[in-house]
């Protein structure tokens, strides 16, 4: 058995495991569901359901409606290895109607929150000197996109 997570769309349930798998890697589409008759969010002979996975977990695209929009109170973490790999992420999640938040936080055309972070963070966040973290935290509340060497040189003092 394996816990797989459902996103609610309004309709573009396949656009956005297209694009999805497009960007992550291990990514990849499976079947989909046709609505058998007439729902509250489709009519019947749409596509209800896509399934497809990203970085190797399982995803359901549902075409329920618009009675359901997503919030920030659900957001996916992508753990990137460095700074490039930041920008990357950050650059084709915004892009196409994305919205930048703060703190590494966006959403994507589709209204899904992300988290574009790297572990590194934890070294300026959590490390072994207060003070170094509190200018790191501040300096990260100062962004949108994280900057690794930004929040290197707050949490070094310099």
């Amino acid at each position: 058995m394996e816990l797989t997570t459902c996103l609610w769309f309004n309709g573009r349930a396949r656009e956005a495991a297209v694009f999805y798998t497009s960007i992550f890697p291990n990514s990849s589409m499976a079947d989909n569901w046709i609505a058998p008759t007439d729902t509250p969010g489709n009519k019947q002979g749409e596509e209800i359901i896509v399934n497809f996975t990203i970085f190797g977990r399982p995803f359901i695209g549902l075409n329920g409606g618009p009675q359901f929009p997503h919030s920030e109170a659900i957001s996916f973490q992508i753990p990137c290895a460095d700074q490039a790999e930041i920008d990357k992420y950050w650059n084709i999640l915004i892009a196409d109607g994305g919205q930048e938040s703060q703190c590494g936080w966006l959403k994507d055309k589709f209204g899904v929150s992300w988290q574009v972070i790297a572990p590194e963070m934890g070294m300026y966040l959590g490390g072994p000197d207060a003070e170094g973290s509190q200018r790191a935290t501040q300096a990260m509340l100062g962004m949108k996109k994280i900057n690794l060497a930004a929040m290197k040189k707050a949490y070094e003092g310099v």
